[in-house]
């Protein structure tokens, strides 16, 4: 058998939707902490409509040290809290809400083996609200 691999990349893909705004859920929350060994709730984006429903969109995350709090205040209000004072927070309060995500490709060089991994990631400012009765069903322009 002969093969020619000149074609086929040395990239690791973990993406399972392209670039774009996506109507999307969190479907799963999971604590830890950072480098820094601040708490850390890491949470699992899901497309809820659309050609990709069902699928992980990103991973993103909330981390409660102060570097965190600005963005964490950002997504918590994206996702319909009241974050203009304080608020008594579980991880299991964030399953199941939604909001519009904005998911990008992210290629880095995997430190360990050297080799290019490409993750999604949302951008700092890469949520949107909900609205209040739903996403609706006309999504064509905004699912890319």
């Amino acid at each position: 058998m002969k093969l020619d691999f000149n074609g086929v990349a040395d990239v690791e893909d973990y993406t399972s939707v392209p670039p774009g705004h996506y109507p999307c859920r969190i479907a799963e929350v999971r604590e830890g902490v950072t480098r820094d060994g601040e708490p850390r709730w890491t949470f699992r984006l899901e497309v809820v409509e659309g050609d990709y429903a069902g699928r992980t969109a990103a991973w993103d995350g909330l981390s409660w040290g102060e570097r965190g709090l600005k963005r964490a205040k950002y997504i918590l209000s994206s996702f319909g809290f009241d974050v203009s004072g304080a608020l008594d927070l579980e991880p299991n309060d964030l399953l199941g809400l939604s909001a519009w995500v904005e998911v990008e490709n992210e290629e880095r060089e995997d430190p360990g083996s050297g080799q290019s991994v490409i993750r999604p990631k949302v951008p700092f400012l890469g949520y949107t609200d909900a609205d209040p009765g739903g996403f609706g069903t006309d999504l064509g322009a905004s699912v890319t």
